[in-house]
């Protein structure tokens, strides 16, 4: 069974690529989300965080604050990784765990779907990595479509995340989503893509 890595900017496309490899019986795993259930389940997590950045990372209540947890990390560099470090062996064993779920169901495939596939390190442990991609303009529009936010700060986030090259370098496949042809379109070209490689 295949470990397919899905990533890409923020408004390319990679929930119309996703939904592709549902049809043809994948289990999609949200790396985001996994991340944020484990910061609210895992004991052993938070463990792991208070002793590297200190008990100053949580709320009254004991448990991780998200924005605390980023403000101690933001600017440095080195902080930072030793925050993906950490986070990614967590995140990692729960991938493997629904992955052997997702086998013993017959599930062909599982997807993990992550902007940061590739600086994390997720994108060394999957079969094949998948880019999306989409001009700077459209994704602009989609995500002020999909959020209802201003241009400006649909820019500004668009512009803070890693450009194509990036994505290009480091992935086996790439899905160009463009402004040239609609959304069931891009689906279409999306399942023949899979198809072959669930084929391999």
């Amino acid at each position: 069974m295949k470990l397919i890595g899905i990533t890409g900017p923020t408004g390319a496309g990679k929930t119309t690529a996703l939904r592709a490899l549902e049809v043809l019986g994948a289990h999609i795993i949200d790396a985001d989300q996994v991340y944020h259930r484990l910061l609210e389940e895992s004991e052993a997590l938070k463990a792991a965080l208070v002793g590297r950045f200190g008990p100053g990372i949580l709320d009254q209540t004991g448990a991780v604050d998200r924005k605390a947890l980023g403000s101690a990390v933001f600017g440095n560099g080195r902080d930072l990784e030793d925050l993906n470090a950490i986070t990614h062996r967590f995140i990692l064993s729960d991938i493997q765990r629904q992955r052997a779920a997702a086998r013993a169901e017959g599930c062909p495939a599982v997807a993990v779907d992550a902007i940061s596939l590739i600086e994390s390190g997720l994108g060394e442990e999957c079969d094949t990595v998948v880019a999306v991609l989409a001009p700077l303009e459209t994704r602009i529009q989609r995500i002020m479509a999909r959020e209802g936010i201003s241009e400006d700060y649909a820019r500004r986030r668009a512009m803070a995340q890693k450009g194509d090259d990036f994505f290009r370098a480091h992935a086996d496949h790439v899905l160009e989503n463009g402004p040239g042809e609609d959304r069931g379109q891009f689906a279409a070209r999306a399942l023949v893509l899979f198809r072959s490689i669930l084929a391999e």
